[in-house]
């Protein structure tokens, strides 16, 4: 069995190190913890062994280790303006894994599915496992994402929102069930920062994890924050919105 208990005590000493009052720092450290309980939530619901749950467990803790050196020295979250989380995450496993875990038995399948966490497609040729496990990942982070855009992102932003106009290339993306694929290039409108993550949807694996945002109300939260000002804009909400619920009920009645 993997110690969850100590690998979360250093994780928190590990986090120390940065500047813990700054509240995007803090933030990821917050997420780190909610995202590791949303892994080990949907593993159990797979019903997998305690072993298998407790590899899930530990990668959602681990997931956004980069983050903090990431915002430490470059004041951005975004991987296309500094470097990539995932990828650099990997390297500081290299260096500090036994930390978290005394066996190199899952080191393997946790470098992989922390690797794959951030990227637009999971990389080909993965074992069952491997797979598994980045999947599991991927669901997590995405279902906490969505529960910061309920309230925690775009604060004192609203106003910013609700007169921005959605972008014809974002909506085509979404009512083609596709994730939106962000270009360093393009900038794109507030609202459409809303509408890429709604399309998290799109890239949901497990009955499981529609079942949490199902049931959290994600999609309508996130939506009910604002008062979109534009008639055109609000009826583009709300086919936007009433294209994701009927996706995650129809996803809720077959096998994911």
């Amino acid at each position: 069995m993997i110690d969850i208990k100590n690998a979360e005590e250093e994780f928190i000493k590990y986090t120390q190190k940065f500047n813990l009052d700054n509240e995007n720092i803090k933030g990821k450290q917050i997420h780190s913890i909610r995202v590791m309980r949303i892994c080990n939530q949907i593993a159990k619901k797979l019903g997998l062994s305690d072993e298998q749950v407790d590899i899930a467990t530990l990668i959602g803790l681990l997931h956004d280790i980069a983050r903090f050196e990431q915002y430490t020295q470059f004041r951005t979250f975004k991987d296309l303006e500094s470097f990539d989380h995932g990828d650099w995450g990997v390297q500081i496993l290299d260096k500090d894994i036994r930390k978290y875990i005394q066996t190199d038995k899952y080191d393997n399948i946790i470098k992989i599915a922390i690797r794959n966490h951030n990227k637009f497609e999971i990389e080909q040729d993965l074992s069952k496992e491997e797979l598994l496990f980045s999947r599991i990942i991927r669901d997590a982070d995405k279902i906490d994402i969505m529960f910061e855009s309920t309230g925690v992102f775009w604060k004192g932003q609203e106003n910013l929102i609700e007169n921005s106009k959605v972008s014809e290339d974002i909506l085509i993306q979404f009512k083609n069930k596709h994730l939106v694929k962000r270009r360093k290039d393009v900038s794109i409108e507030y609202i459409d920062s809303i509408i890429s993550i709604i399309a998290f949807i799109y890239d949901i694996n497990f009955i499981p994890s529609f079942e949490i945002i199902s049931r959290n109300d994600y999609i309508n939260k996130i939506f009910n924050r604002f008062k979109f000002r534009d008639k055109n804009t609000l009826k583009q909400i709300e086919e936007v919105r009433d294209i994701a619920n009927t996706y995650i009920k129809l996803k809720l009645n077959e096998d994911v």
